[in-house]
């Protein structure tokens, strides 16, 4: 999912929405998912479906999957394990939000994994 950097730190209502785009997070969340992302809120633990900044690449906010803290950010990965747009490939992440839920086009609630 990419934005403009002025829009990556857009994030500052308490929910916003965000599209997603690509398949890197699928099964978990699809191309083209409408998703809600709480900004606060309780910490961030392993297993949650973030939005993030990589420190590498600022100008692209993505969703992926937190697995653990690393160096004052985040390590991520994607659910597909076939694309590697993650951490493996750009480092570590800044969390800007939780992922609740998606509410289109299958709306439910999007859970926690165990890592």
């Amino acid at each position: 999912m990419t934005r403009h950097p002025a829009e990556v730190s857009g994030l500052r209502r308490p929910l916003t929405a965000v599209l997603v785009t690509g398949p890197s997070m699928a099964p978990t969340l699809r191309h083209g998912d409408a998703v809600l992302v709480r900004r606060g809120g309780r910490p961030v633990r392993p297993g949650d479906v973030v939005v993030a900044v990589f420190r590498t690449r600022p100008d692209l906010l993505v969703v992926k999957r937190a697995v653990r803290p690393q160096d004052g950010g985040w390590w991520l990965r994607g659910d597909n394990d076939l694309v590697t747009d993650d951490s493996r490939a750009y480092g570590v992440a800044d969390v800007r939000g939780r992922v609740l839920a998606r509410y289109w086009p299958r709306p439910g609630r999007v859970r926690r994994k165990a890592l």
